[in-house]
């Protein structure tokens, strides 16, 4: 399938058997044992979340408020309460979905089958990345730090926007510089270096946290945040 699910839920016996489950399915699952835990692994985009409300540190419902007006994928909350305020309570939260512990897995996969499915249909390519303080909307071609519009040349923006859409993977200076500007040529790398130092300049206006890496003798990345 290729899809990502984060399974948030502080149960090491079940969180151990619904990876088992999904990643025969082809899933990537990622998991999460509390609350803090859980926003951060939100940084890998999950197609979905499965999230327990008896989380420790952050319950799942406050969670879901905080997240739910930027994370737009399905939010399905695993719980053993029964009660139907509990379950109104959820919903209202942000949560699409709400099964009661003990589940069976056929009908847990059945509902993720039928909300990917749901999602896949009118779901609109994702145009923000929201990291931290940092946030790009690719569409407007903007980048904010804590709100604060980041004054980049096109090249510059050109840098962030691909390795923030390719995190984790390290790119050599020419290999950066082909793929922002469609050719290669001598000398480029030094270009590369100098745009890097001056987006990290304009970042460090506003933010201590840093989003471009440097790995010495290879290149540089983005600095993939919530993968498990």
């Amino acid at each position: 399938m290729g899809y990502k699910i984060l399974v948030a839920d502080d149960d090491e016996a079940l969180v151990k058997m619904l990876r088992s489950f999904f990643e025969l399915k082809k899933y990537t699952v990622v998991t999460a044992s509390d609350g803090m835990e859980t926003l951060e692994k939100l940084a890998g985009y999950p197609d979905i979340i499965l999230l327990d409300i008896n989380m420790p540190k952050i319950d799942g419902m406050e969670i879901c408020r905080r997240i739910r007006d930027k994370i737009s994928c399905p939010i399905l909350f695993l719980t053993a309460r029964a009660d139907e305020q509990d379950r109104i309570n959820g919903l209202l939260s942000g949560g699409d979905d709400y099964i009661v512990k003990p589940f069976s897995l056929k009908e847990l996969d059945a509902r993720i089958t039928a909300h990917l499915r749901r999602e896949a249909r009118h779901r609109e390519p994702s145009s923000t990345l929201f990291q931290g303080d940092l946030s790009i909307d690719y569409l407007a071609k903007r980048v904010q730090v804590s709100g604060h519009d980041i004054d980049l040349t096109k090249m510059e923006y050109d840098i962030i926007e691909f390795l923030s859409m390719n995190p984790g993977l390290v790119y050599d200076k020419e290999r950066i510089y082909e793929k922002v500007q469609g050719y290669d040529r001598e000398g480029d790398s030094r270009v590369v270096s100098e745009l890097v130092r001056r987006i990290r300049k304009k970042l460090q206006a506003y933010t201590d946290t840093e989003y471009i890496e440097t790995v010495w003798g290879m290149g540089y990345r983005w600095i993939k945040k919530g993968t498990n």
